[in-house]
């Protein structure tokens, strides 16, 4: 057991993550300065899937196993075109068992592997619960020390394309809550790749969740750098002076786009925080930000009650009181089974209004300044955040398929 403490003495228990016999990760690079080498564009699928190309050409105990991940390319195509490079011995498609699937991955990594485990969605997760916090979390404690699991579960998580409660919602603070996992939430292309590179390095189990409606969204991404991403380290997305906005995975793309808003049409300088990670947390970067805005937002798309937001609130409470000019507010996605109704849907998870209104609350502003109503399907949305659905679907959609089935259910 460890007691990790941060800059204001804040502390908690818990198991602390052990060193890699390879460095996970270097030092984090500068941003290149203008002038210097080009960045390619690609799509954040890709950029996963440059991640674990290169490193299964760097170290060849890493194996791929999940459902359809080979012949298919993978629900969302990740992993499309490994198998060909790779060879089934290292790409294996599994049975439709979520606990067999993680439960290989488990038994794999305390023999020397280094297996990265594809779940299709985060809400099949639950089915593998037992494997992942009562054997990947607590190996390396029970056995003392003498086994590691260096174990990566991948899964997409998030709303937005009509697949109902059992395949829309936001578990991170779930897996936030299990001693001796790692938990990575990365919102952009460069981040996807950089840090899914530095998870399969780590010693310990990594749960690495990706946005459903990322994959189609393109970034800016140094192939020249390889160099792994290191974990605790936020990203701070935008300057700004007056209030510090929090934004956990996808919803960090949309408190951008909602500071854009509160500077346009309010005058509002935000400054916005990405996580990245949320075991290890940053949580002196989140400090440093508040102390100079005092006054925070934090918007995650989970439920409420125990989320992500909850943690973080608390902490800066605790840790913050005296910096902070306001209650730290929270917007989160509604308290109800996701909806598979495309209006309803909607009005599950935040967007852009709801964070503007929330910052012009903690500095004291009208609220009702701001729009009232969420936007439609879509509005306010980078195109690729609204069409970005899996192979199946977006195969459907070629065929046309998918309307025609519209048509018959009606």
């Amino acid at each position: 057991m460890a007691t990790i403490t941060g800059r204001r003495g804040w502390s908690y228990e818990g198991r602390a993550p052990q060193a890699s016999k390879t460095p996970p990760c270097a030092e984090e690079p500068p941003a290149r300065v203008p002038g210097g080498l080009p960045m390619t564009e690609m799509r954040y699928r890709d950029a996963l899937k440059l991640a674990l190309a290169e490193e299964m050409r760097r170290d060849e105990n890493v194996v791929l196993l999940g459902e359809d991940i080979g012949v298919f390319g993978g629900a969302f195509k990740v992993t499309s075109g490994l198998l060909e490079e790779f060879g089934e011995r290292r790409v294996r498609d599994t049975p439709i068992s979520e606990n067999t699937i993680v439960g290989m991955g488990v038994g794999a990594a305390m023999v020397g592997l280094r297996p990265v485990v594809e779940l299709m969605t985060v809400n099949f997760a639950l089915l593998a619960f037992d494997q992942i916090v009562n054997h990947a979390a607590h190996i390396h404690y029970m056995f003392g020390g003498q086994v590691r699991v260096p174990l990566v579960v991948r899964m997409p998580q998030g709303a937005g394309h009509q697949l109902g409660p059992t395949h829309s919602h936001s578990f991170e603070s779930m897996f936030l809550q299990v001693p001796g996992l790692l938990v990575a939430v990365p919102s952009t292309a460069a981040d996807a790749r950089g840090l899914l590179k530095t998870a399969i390095r780590d010693e310990n189990p990594v749960i690495f969740i990706e946005h459903e409606s990322l994959y189609g969204v393109r970034g800016e991404v140094d192939e020249e750098d390889e160099q792994p991403l290191a974990f605790g380290r936020a990203r701070i997305v935008r300057t700004g002076g007056d209030v510090t906005i929090v934004g956990v995975s996808r919803m960090a793309l949309t408190a951008e786009r909602a500071a854009e808003a509160l500077a346009e049409e309010h005058g509002i300088e935000a400054e916005v925080i990405d996580p990245r990670t949320l075991r290890p947390l940053d949580l002196d970067t989140i400090l440093e930000s508040v102390a100079k805005t005092n006054r925070c937002v934090i918007v995650e798309e989970g439920w409420p009650h125990g989320g992500v937001g909850a943690n973080l609130a608390a902490l800066i409470s605790e840790q913050a009181f005296d910096d902070l000019d306001a209650p730290v507010m929270r917007v989160s996605g509604a308290d109800v089974p996701m909806p598979y109704s495309k209006p309803l849907e909607e009005s599950a998870f935040p967007h852009e209004p709801q964070i503007v209104r929330a910052a012009l609350s903690v500095l004291g502003h009208d609220p009702t300044q701001a729009p009232t109503s969420r936007p439609a399907a879509g509005e306010g949305q980078r195109e690729a955040e609204t069409n970005a659905p899996g192979a199946v679907q977006e195969a459907m959609q070629e065929t046309g398929l998918e309307h025609e089935i519209r048509q018959v259910s009606r």
